[in-house]
């Protein structure tokens, strides 16, 4: 009888050896191996096509409106620092309304603004909860020996039911509507990411919003930037989740030169390959600046 370092030993055979393969491959495709996939929770399938009820977004387009700031770099940061205790209180209280919907009473393009908004400001509530902070990896909550940061825990209970950011993202945005524009306004408060949109998403706009949302994000060079090779550096949004943009180089570039703006795509049209991908996680925080004291 085979002993058990034996045993353990070929049952490891297969995943070292692929991870060996990925490892001497590239980092590309070890990163997109970990990314989560587009698999539809049933449970939240189910809406009502006549129903004309709204969600009110009034508190959170209050927040945004007084503490989302545009930067000098083309990135809108958050003044987390700023938020005072009445400001969080009432985005508390938001979220607890949010919570109380119950969605499947909804129509597709109520429902589509209600998850958006609801991942954003469950987001930024809960980089709040956790300040000071770098990154929000750092809030490492998520359940599961592998799993790190929070998008794995359930924060959230709607219609009895637990759920979780990657639950949103994953399992209900991105398998239930298949648009990859859905990456542009959610924000994960992140440098790395899109920005927070300047303004809830809502059901009669939606569509322009998320447009407008692509090419300001495409339009920079965290989207992609283009080396002296004509070589281009992505963000790893599209290498992550590669098949919600068609599942290819190519049409990843596709997607690029549709949603640009047209001086953009001039540059993009220059791109032979995609040599690498890049992200950054430090968080999309304003700056503290320090203010210097005087003596008497």
């Amino acid at each position: 009888m085979a002993s058990f370092t034996q045993r353990f030993s070929r049952q490891l055979a297969v995943p070292l050896a692929m991870i060996i393969l990925v490892f001497t491959s590239g980092f590309s495709p070890f990163e997109s191996l970990f990314a989560p996939s587009s698999n539809l929770i049933p449970r939240w399938a189910d809406f009502s096509a006549e129903s004309t009820e709204t969600v009110s977004q009034s508190k959170w387009n209050n927040f945004i409106r007084k503490y989302r700031e545009e930067s000098f770099d083309g990135i809108a940061r958050i003044a987390y620092h700023r938020v005072d205790l009445d400001d969080h209180l009432a985005l508390k209280e938001h979220l607890e309304y949010l919570q109380s919907i119950k969605v499947k009473n909804l129509n597709r393009d109520q429902q589509l603004a209600y998850w958006i908004n609801l991942y954003n400001a469950a987001t930024v509530n809960l980089i709040l909860e956790h300040m000071p902070l770098e990154s929000i990896r750092d809030i490492n909550i998520s359940p599961g020996l592998f799993a790190s940061g929070p998008w794995g825990k359930k924060l959230l209970r709607i219609e009895g039911e637990k759920v979780s950011l990657n639950d949103i993202e994953h399992g209900i945005l991105r398998p239930g509507w298949k648009d990859p524009r859905v990456h542009y306004v959610l924000n994960c408060a992140s440098l790395g990411c899109p920005d927070l949109p300047n303004e809830a998403i809502t059901a009669t706009e939606f569509d322009t919003q998320l447009t407008a949302a692509a090419q300001r994000f495409i339009d920079h060079p965290r989207a992609v930037s283009i080396g002296e090779n004509n070589e281009a550096v992505v963000s790893s949004i599209y290498v992550w989740f590669k098949d919600d943009f068609g599942g290819s180089d190519a049409s990843v570039l596709d997607h690029l030169r549709t949603y640009a703006s047209k001086e953009r795509q001039k540059e993009l049209m220059k791109i032979r390959s995609i040599e690498n991908h890049t992200y950054n996680w430090d968080l999309n925080s304003v700056p503290i600046v320090a203010t210097a004291s005087t003596g008497s």
